[in-house]
């Protein structure tokens, strides 16, 4: 039986994630039904919106490492529940802007970096070690959710009663975040000793690096995030041109990644009862291939079925591999520095989805769509590599505590 505090941070979870699906659906379609907004001014806001996991996760780790981390999930909630209202106040009012818009983005975005770096680092302390993996998996489960059912209610709710209430209900769900935070009772712990910033971030680093299982994790998701994006940047394109879908139909088979997420992450527990835990983190990044090579059997035989079919490899393959490499994560880093090595995983899948977006934009420039998918095939084949390669595949448990 999970804790009761647990259960309020999996609640505040999916409030918060479902509020950032919300608006990060709501805001480009504001964006062009009111201020008619272009492709340029879309690409703007969407850059915007992912600074903050740039910019942000380093010294939040740093922070959650020094502070209370709940205490920054709040304020950094708050926060974006605050950006929710503004943006509220502006769209009544009229006098949004697509400057406004970003700028209220990034803000909103830091709610979301927070979560992601403070959250791992909290689950240890709510959660005892053997109960590691379920709690991740609850916690993968909300944010798959929000996943699924986010940006389908944020186009739903603008076509039918306007943008206003898309923004309402984000804010609200965001203001709920809050309050199951404010619940929670986080136990108290030594801060380690302060040192100079630069050297606690430079000793997270050294202990990815360092560690024979963190290093080629990190590997892999840099490798995945790039080659997933490479992905992005021609899918939809080469479903109008290619699959001959509609854009009804390329939202379909985009919502099955979203279906794939919901159903690894209720299959995951099973799934890491039945094989050596070094496996089951392997089986993501397989599966991975997998999915990819469904996408790349599309131009031999151009179908929808197989896109979508794709696409749901996609989602419930990789959330079993968050799962059970977060769980490793947490069980192999010390207490005192969980924060920092969360935020040096963020901060390179961060990185790594901007190069793969432009990657993807040249290639498929330069030699058309099916040149992405190959690339992006031969990226998800390269990062299966790295993680079978490594050391993982001896680990039958989980290694003993930090």
């Amino acid at each position: 039986m999970l804790p009761r505090p647990f259960a309020a941070l999996v609640g505040s979870n999916l409030a918060a994630q479902s509020a950032e699906q919300l608006s990060l659906a709501a805001v480009p379609l504001v964006a062009v039904l009111v201020l008619g907004a272009g492709p340029g001014q879309i690409g703007t806001l969407a850059a915007v919106q992912t600074l903050p996991f740039l910019l942000l996760s380093i010294p939040f780790g740093l922070v959650a490492d020094r502070v209370s981390r709940r205490s920054l999930m709040l304020v950094a909630e708050a926060v974006r529940a605050a950006s929710l209202l503004a943006l509220l106040v502006m769209v009544v009012s009229g006098a949004l802007s697509i400057g406004a818009l970003a700028a209220l983005g990034f803000l909103g975005a830091m709610g979301t970096v927070a979560f992601s770096v403070a959250a791992p680092a909290l689950v240890p302390a709510l959660v005892p070690r053997e109960l590691l993996a379920r709690a991740n998996g609850r916690i993968e489960l909300a944010r798959s959710a929000a996943y699924a059912g986010g940006p389908a209610l944020a186009g739903a709710l603008v076509a039918w009663t306007g943008a206003s209430s898309a923004f309402v209900l984000a804010a609200m769900l965001s203001a709920a975040a809050v309050l199951l935070l404010w619940r929670i009772r986080e136990p108290a712990r030594t801060p380690a000793p302060a040192r100079h910033p630069v050297l606690e971030i430079r000793d997270g680093a050294q202990f990815v690096w360092r560690n024979e299982f963190l290093r080629p994790m990190v590997f892999t998701g840099m490798a995945w995030n790039v080659s997933w994006f490479v992905l992005q940047a021609a899918y939809v394109p080469y479903a109008l041109h290619t699959l001959g879908l509609s854009a009804q139909g390329v939202g379909v088979t985009l919502g099955c990644y979203g279906g794939g997420m919901v159903t690894g992450a209720l299959l995951a527990s099973r799934v890491v009862g039945a094989m050596p835990f070094g496996r089951a983190i392997q089986l993501g990044p397989a599966v991975s291939v997998l999915a990819a090579a469904v996408m790349v059997a599309t131009l031999l035989s151009p179908s929808g079925s197989l896109a979508a079919a794709s696409f749901f490899l996609f989602g419930a393959g990789p959330i079993v591999w968050a799962i059970t490499s977060t769980t490793l994560r947490q069980n192999i880093t010390p207490s005192a520095m969980l924060g920092r090595v969360s935020s040096v995983f963020l901060a390179v899948n961060a990185g790594a989805r901007p190069l793969g977006a432009a990657l993807g934009g040249w290639v498929g420039a330069s030699w058309g769509e099916p040149a992405c998918l190959w690339l992006a095939f031969a990226g998800f084949v390269l990062q299966a590599v790295v993680i079978f390669a490594s050391s993982l595949g001896t680990l039958r448990r989980l290694t003993a505590p930090a």
